[in-house]
């Protein structure tokens, strides 16, 4: 199913168990973010493109957020497919499919006459990062999930609190493309670290409305995590320390 925001098509892919990848569009440019599974990444493509390009579908970049194989073991055949240019940060090129473009920190590519920029969002591992379409959307892969945030396999709580203000100091409007499906189970948690929150509770009951009827509750408004998410309210890395270990335990 693809939405239209702030003139992106967005359309989320389903992948693995509990994966998201995400196809963005915007005048004529389109880039394919984090896909696990090339065979669900192809058929992505040519349903949500074809009907516009009446010569073939057509893929500019495959943007790749981090190392983990649910996240990059598509983006080789996904690439070749479709002749795309395979992004990614030039700090953990080692680890990464064969990068066309490799961007440091802020870099920047065109995207239909938009900007396409890469921030670092180090902490889940020390390479990853998110790609911001505009002002207008940032896929944040394994960083921040909906009331949640990754697990901390590399960073440190600096490294990740640092990271994760990098992110909420963006646009409240900003539409966050997350990388999982794990906002059921993050409410749980959430409800049970900050439970006077009422914007919270309505979020949470949300969510569960939402997964009964077997519905995504991805992608998200910024807005909505600012105001609900204990881990981008954590105001210091003492804090959000505490917050990621009880949440690893829960």
């Amino acid at each position: 199913m693809s939405i239209a925001y702030a003139g992106f098509t967005i359309t989320r892919v389903p992948m693995l168990t509990d994966n998201y990848a995400w196809l963005v569009g915007y005048e004529g440019a389109t880039a394919f973010i984090d896909p696990a599974d090339a065979n669900a990444a192809i058929l992505a493509v040519e349903q949500a493109i074809l009907a516009v390009e009446q010569d073939g579908a057509k893929l500019d970049y495959v943007l790749l957020t981090h190392h983990h194989d649910d996240h990059i073991a598509g983006a080789k055949t996904l690439a070749a497919r479709f002749g795309a240019k395979i992004v990614g940060n030039e700090a953990d090129a080692a680890r990464l499919p064969s990068l066309d473009i490799a961007l440091k920190d802020g870099g920047t590519l065109d995207f239909g006459g938009s900007k396409l920029k890469m921030i670092a969002t180090p902490g889940h591992t020390n390479g990853h990062v998110a790609y911001l379409f505009g002002d207008a959307i940032a896929a944040c892969g394994d960083t921040l999930f909906s009331l949640g945030c990754g697990r901390m396999f590399e960073g440190t709580p600096e490294i990740f609190h640092a990271s994760l203000h990098r992110l909420a100091a963006l646009s409240p409007d900003t539409m966050l493309l997350c990388g999982h499906e794990y906002t059921l189970a993050n409410a749980r948690f959430a409800r049970s670290v900050d439970p006077d929150n009422e914007a919270l509770m309505a979020r949470a009951r949300e969510v569960e409305l939402m997964r009964q009827r077997g519905e995504p509750t991805l992608p998200v408004r910024l807005a909505v995590e600012l105001l609900t998410n204990p881990f981008l309210r954590a105001q210091t890395p003492e804090e959000f320390a505490r917050l990621r270990a009880a949440k690893d335990k829960f």
